[in-house]
């Protein structure tokens, strides 16, 4: 895990398999840059094992976290809460992803609006996103849909992040070191 001495730099994605240890990494960057944490939601609670899986989460990070909820608008909320002296943990982008598909939104035009707008940020910001093309095909076309969006858009940001780790059974691997 990181230490205290080690800094954040603007952005940093990290990428991992469900249940890999990608959201307590990402959590652990950021609580231990000694910046004020923020923690911005994309999930929304549809079903009671949603409801469960977000209040598990709440738990961990306890109360130092802010938590800001924003299904869709994720770069104007990292605009209002990316700033100095804090760090914000976007989790994650998948579910951002799966909510602009329900919504019908043009998913190019959005990754490319997140991505041209991260430069602009005053504070770091650290991803975390599902690799989900690692498996079999989906059998259908929505999840293989789905499939291509997330491993497009997780290349856009990568190609920007300043960092880039990807946690297998909760190990680290570093995909782009920082500078």
């Amino acid at each position: 895990m990181v230490t205290k001495s080690e800094t954040l730099p603007p952005v940093t994605l990290v990428l991992g398999g469900a249940r890999s240890g990608k959201s307590a990494y990402a959590e652990n960057l950021i609580e231990t840059s000694g910046l004020n944490p923020v923690y911005l939601a994309t999930a929304e609670a549809g079903d009671d094992e949603m409801a469960e899986r977000i209040r598990r989460h709440k738990a961990r990070r306890g109360d130092r976290w802010r938590t800001v909820e924003e299904a869709l608008s994720i770069l104007p909320a990292l605009q209002r809460h990316a700033a100095p002296g804090s760090a914000v943990l976007v989790d994650c982008l998948t579910i951002w992803l799966a909510n602009l598909m329900a919504d019908s939104r043009d998913i190019e035009a959005e990754t490319d609006l997140l991505v041209a707008g991260l430069d602009a940020l005053a504070g770091p910001v650290v991803f975390v996103s599902n690799e989900v093309g690692l498996g079999i095909v989906p059998a259908n076309g929505q999840a293989r849909e789905f499939r291509d969006h997330a491993g497009r858009l997780n290349q856009a940001v990568a190609a920007v992040a300043d960092r880039a780790v990807m946690l297998v059974a909760g190990l680290p691997l570093e995909l782009k070191p920082a500078a």
